[in-house]
């Protein structure tokens, strides 16, 4: 039950109001005096506080609910504060609502009013306190990743990306292959390269081998190396992938591009360690943690015979799947910034306009748009003209964008709180940010 505290003198009020929240399931507690409602602030839980502003008989100037209302404010700064007031401290009264007060009541009241302010002060209070709580635990999760792992400088703010990197951090100890699986440029090797840091093995090499730049033919002796002669061309011996990956990590990208023939061999390798090189009869033992990526449908792969059962399943002991940067638009600002050439800064309507591209190319894309946009521009402010994309989307993010509740939520949450920061985030000023907070019912 919410919990509203009514610092009066006058007894006759505060048990009217006392009755009154009680026909509507909110809780009372009373203060006969400014000193009295101020300790009980301190000792108990306190949704709301309406005040009157005087409480010496002979005082009529409104003062000493100004001095309550300030240390309320001083003490409580994110709780709602409702002054009663009479027609001869109306003003103070106006004024400490441009200070920071929720509302003020005339005497008498209107019960509905009072009712209807009430309530809706305590459910915005509610989910406020929810917000911050959130925001909170989102922090915390935030830190225990960068003060427990290695994250190779990984840039993100969505939640989505944030819960890839907790299971990547968590699994990287596990000695079981991991198959990271998303559209193109979302950042699979990135991830592998976490996977890596925080490893049992982060000591030993990285070896990347991209199954889907080279002809099928040339797979297997990249992988498994050759012996001279082997094949046409194939002058010299030489190791492959498996053993420049020996006491260390094999990141095969785009896994769904092996031949069957490979695939049977990986999967051996998989199971025992085992392989030989193309030409020869000597088999070889090595100890590879393998980590692959695919934008493909494997699934379906498997279906049309194209790709073995039983090495998807070796493979995907453990699923990574990273969404699209569409799929997590809050990372969309902080990779953009990350991007952007030193001294440079994005204007809101670039910022508006990012935010409504669809990105295709994913986080690849962001990054090739904001490496041409840092040497385009004519100054250090990187327009929406300046971003190259398309004609609609430009034009629309031309125009004064205001920016919404959840941007401004999200800009509040990365700067800590900091309303400056969160301005210059969204381009605007802080006197601009203020009022649509205010616009919005978004408390500071």
């Amino acid at each position: 039950m919410p919990t509203v505290l009514i610092i009066d003198d006058n007894a006759a009020v505060a048990i009217a109001l006392d009755v009154l929240f009680s026909l509507h399931d909110i809780g009372a507690l009373r203060a006969a005096s400014p000193e009295e409602g101020l300790a009980i602030l301190e000792r108990a839980s306190v949704d709301l506080v309406i005040q009157d502003m005087n409480f010496s008989a002979d005082t009529t100037s409104g003062e000493e609910g100004t001095a309550l209302f300030r240390e309320i404010r001083k003490r409580h700064p994110d709780l709602p504060v409702i002054l009663l007031t009479a027609w001869t401290h109306l003003d103070a009264a106006v004024d400490l609502v441009k200070s920071g007060a929720a509302d003020y009541l005339a005497k008498p009241w209107n019960d509905n009013r009072l009712i209807a302010t009430v309530t809706n002060l305590i459910e915005l209070g509610q989910a406020n306190r929810a917000l911050q709580q959130r925001v909170q635990l989102e922090r915390r999760a935030r830190r225990d990743l960068e003060q427990g792992f290695d994250l190779r400088g990984m840039v993100w703010q969505d939640a989505a990306m944030e819960r890839i990197l907790h299971l990547a951090c968590q699994v990287a100890r596990a000695d079981v292959p991991v198959l990271i699986s998303g559209p193109n440029g979302t950042g699979k090797e990135r991830i592998a390269e976490i996977i890596q840091a925080n490893s049992l093995v982060e000591d030993g090499p990285f070896v990347v081998l991209n199954c889907g730049a080279l002809p099928s033919e040339l797979i297997e002796a990249e992988l498994f190396g050759a012996e001279a002669g082997a094949f046409t061309g194939a002058s010299r011996a030489r190791e492959g992938k498996f053993e420049a990956a020996d006491g260390g990590t094999l990141f095969l990208d785009e896994i769904g591009n092996l031949p069957l023939a490979g695939q049977m061999k990986l999967l051996r390798v998989l199971e025992t360690g085992r392989f030989e090189r193309l030409g020869s009869n000597r088999e070889r033992q090595v100890k590879v943690r393998v980590i692959s990526a695919t934008n493909a449908d494997l699934g379906a792969m498997i279906r049309a015979g194209t790709f073995r059962e039983d090495l998807f399943y070796r493979l995907n002991v453990i699923e990574l799947r990273l969404p699209a940067l569409a799929a997590r638009p809050a990372d969309i600002l902080p990779l953009a910034a990350a991007f952007l050439a030193r001294g440079k800064s994005l204007h809101h309507c670039a910022q508006a306009a990012l935010l409504a591209h669809a990105w295709p190319g994913n986080v690849r894309e962001l990054k090739n748009v904001m490496a041409r946009a840092s040497l385009l521009a004519a100054g250090d402010i990187i327009k929406a003209t300046d971003l190259g994309l398309p004609v609609t989307l430009t034009v629309a993010a031309s125009t004064e964008v205001e920016p919404d509740r959840d941007a401004i939520v999200g800009a509040m949450a990365r700067a800590n709180g900091v309303v400056a920061q969160a301005a210059a985030d969204l381009g605007l000023s802080r006197q601009a940010l203020y009022r649509r907070m205010e616009r919005l019912g978004i408390a500071r």
